[in-house]
């Protein structure tokens, strides 16, 4: 199993956002969202959703599912959002722990950079939504201006042309639009609308104008994703296709460790039925990253 990223305990948060000069990313990333995905709806999941920076665009479902490797980055957003009608789950997302068919709608945003087994991904979240799901991804892109020019000045020795994924420092990807296209399409989603996504993330052009002149005119430039994508952020609306895997009437969780479905709630923790490996809830957190004890 590929390795996983681990901001747990992290100040992500306040070093890389809060009062950061972020604005700009954060506003039109927003737009972008809500463009793609439907407003209301029932059940989402929103994969690294981190601190839950982008969750309260997602108030219009009937419940929403925080996914994200690390612990107190959820217990940020779970003081944050609360609890009434949020669900807070510390997982891998190479071995997620959902029943087959379970969401409407999912996200990630600011998260794939960070996967290593793109198709492994990409199978896991095809097998957690339901067939007509709309799935809205957003990926770093390797082929954009400032790498391409780069390349051509002889500045750079990877090419923005190849289709394969770049790592540019452990467990950090670029990814070619033409390489995410196809690897959705292979896991069993349909391409829909693509939108390009922060046009003007250029620390003098942040610093010289005014941040909502510069929104807007992303907000504009968003809808040239139909014809191309040379933004370093580009957002895919793409829907679940083919069959869904049959799972029992009424089950949501699934076991990481031997797939089972029977996870009935004890106490602190979900009980697998099929394997007896207990999986953690404690204040509001299940946690499946590993297993609490095994029964004897």
């Amino acid at each position: 199993m590929p390795n996983v990223i681990d901001y747990e305990g992290s100040d992500y948060r306040t070093a890389f956002w809060e009062g950061r000069g972020r604005d700009y990313e954060d506003r039109v990333e927003r737009i972008a969202i809500r463009r793609l995905l439907p407003p209301t709806g029932g059940r989402l999941l929103e994969l690294g959703a981190g601190f839950g920076r982008l969750t309260s665009l997602y108030d219009g479902y009937d419940q929403i599912v925080l996914l994200d490797y690390s612990r107190s980055h959820l217990e940020y957003a779970r003081d944050r959002h609360g609890l009434d009608g949020y669900t807070y789950v510390a997982a891998d997302i190479y071995r997620m722990p959902f029943a087959p068919a379970r969401f409407d709608a999912a996200t990630m945003v600011r998260t794939l950079h960070h996967i290593k087994d793109v198709p492994a991904a990409f199978t896991q979240i095809r097998m957690a939504m339901r067939r007509g799901g709309v799935f809205v991804l957003e990926h770093a892109s390797k082929r954009h201006l400032k790498a391409i020019a780069r390349w051509l000045l002889r500045r750079q020795d990877w090419s923005p042309f190849d289709r394969a994924p770049y790592e540019f420092e452990a467990l950090h990807f670029d990814f070619h639009p033409a390489y995410i296209v196809d690897e959705l399409r292979t896991a069993g989603f349909r391409l829909g609308r693509r939108l390009t996504v922060s046009h003007f993330r250029v620390g003098a052009l942040k610093r010289l104008l005014p941040t909502g002149l510069l929104v807007a005119m992303d907000s504009l430039a968003q809808w040239t994703g139909a014809l191309w994508q040379l933004t370093p952020s580009v957002f895919v609306r793409s829907e679940v296709v083919g069959e869904d895997v049959p799972a029992p009437e009424g089950s949501f969780w699934r076991c990481p460790e031997c797939g089972g479905l029977d996870l009935p709630r004890e106490g602190d923790a979900l009980h697998c039925v099929g394997c007896g490996q207990r999986w953690a809830f404690r204040d509001g957190i299940y946690d499946f990253r590993e297993p609490a004890r095994v029964l004897s």
